[in-house]
């Protein structure tokens, strides 16, 4: 998983119930763009993540298409 600062992290709810929660990237802290990531959720809520396999970046410069 690669990703630069703008990009959004989204994180697919896990059981039934729980919604998709999309994040800003505002630091890379991984070499060439890879994590562990800050980012801030639309509440203002920052948090230093290593995104699993349940996560997808959106890439700004693509029209936000998953990756």
């Amino acid at each position: 998983m690669q990703a630069s600062v703008g990009d959004q992290l989204l994180v697919h709810g896990r059981t039934v119930g729980h919604e998709d929660k999309v994040a800003k990237i505002v630091e890379v802290l991984g070499s060439e763009g890879t994590p562990p990531y800050r980012v801030r959720f639309d509440d203002g809520h920052e948090a230093l993540v290593s995104p699993g396999p349940d996560s997808v970046v959106r890439h700004k410069e693509h029209g936000g298409t998953p990756q």
